[in-house]
């Protein structure tokens, strides 16, 4: 899924900073997984887990 870089760039924002990941890591999310927030929230959490 293409995601435009502003929506992107948004996104990995508010997910690195409700989650504790970096925005690479919540950047690389988007580019797998795309912009559904409870899937991202959920992969995050997992990742962070994982660190």
């Amino acid at each position: 899924m293409d995601v435009d870089k502003d929506t992107q760039q948004l996104l990995a924002r508010r997910l690195s900073e409700e989650v504790g990941i970096s925005e690479p890591d919540a950047r690389d999310l988007i580019k797998l997984i795309g912009t559904d927030w409870n899937s991202l929230l959920r992969e995050a959490r997992f990742l962070k887990e994982r660190h």
